[in-house]
């Protein structure tokens, strides 16, 4: 029997992931079944179990990959001299997702955002995901902390400035950004550039008067 290559291996487990996240997109976790991964992935009920025992693993896996990409983005910012700011690197942290996985809806609709409010629903219900999440956005709050001690290192940034706070609250803007997307629709790359320079600049008009 010939072989299976590990390049084949990791063709086919992508193929699976990109058709849950499709299909968890669509219709919601809860509304989807593993019928509708087999069918949405034309694949057969042993290959796709091969790989994943269920959706709830699927799902989990999906939340992995995002936050590991979110987290490469930050730690890579990080290394740049002098690092992007904030209205930089939010929309290019955005703009990594949407080239890594650019799959959309019938609608023509970024899945991604969409999908990340199933992720966080689902993780209010299950545990092990919730572990996940937990396990992941620790990670990326770390590499937040590196961009704000480049920042501080760079001057851009008090040295008395809490790392962590800031770290929290850009998390929050960027999930903020994606609900709004996942709710209203998508917002160009120059609006989240434009909306988090507002607000880095705000009292700095006070400051000079």
């Amino acid at each position: 029997m010939a072989r299976v290559s590990q390049e084949h291996l990791d063709a086919r487990r992508r193929q699976i992931l990109d058709g849950a996240a499709v299909c968890f997109a669509r219709n919601g976790f809860h509304a989807t079944s593993m019928q509708d991964v087999l069918k949405e992935v034309d694949l057969s009920a042993g290959a796709v179990y091969r790989y994943f025992s269920g959706k709830e693993e699927l799902i989990a896996a999906i939340a992995s990959e995002v936050l590991e990409t979110v987290r490469g983005t930050l730690e890579q910012a990080a290394r740049e001299s002098p690092p992007p700011t904030p209205d930089l690197l939010v929309p290019r942290a955005l703009a990594q997702m949407r080239k890594l996985r650019p799959a959309t809806l019938e609608t023509g609709e970024w899945l991604f955002p969409r999908l990340m409010i199933q992720v966080w629903t689902e993780s209010t219900r299950t545990p092990a995901l919730t572990g996940v999440l937990a396990d992941g956005y620790a990670k990326i709050r770390t590499a937040w902390g590196g961009m704000a001690r480049s920042y501080q290192d760079a001057g851009l940034l008090p040295e008395d400035a809490d790392a962590d706070a800031m770290a929290r609250a850009m998390i929050a803007l960027v999930q903020g950004f994606a609900a709004q997307m996942a709710l209203f629709g998508d917002i160009p790359p120059q609006v989240l550039a434009d909306g988090t320079r507002a607000l880095m600049s705000t009292g700095r008009a006070t400051e000079g008067a």
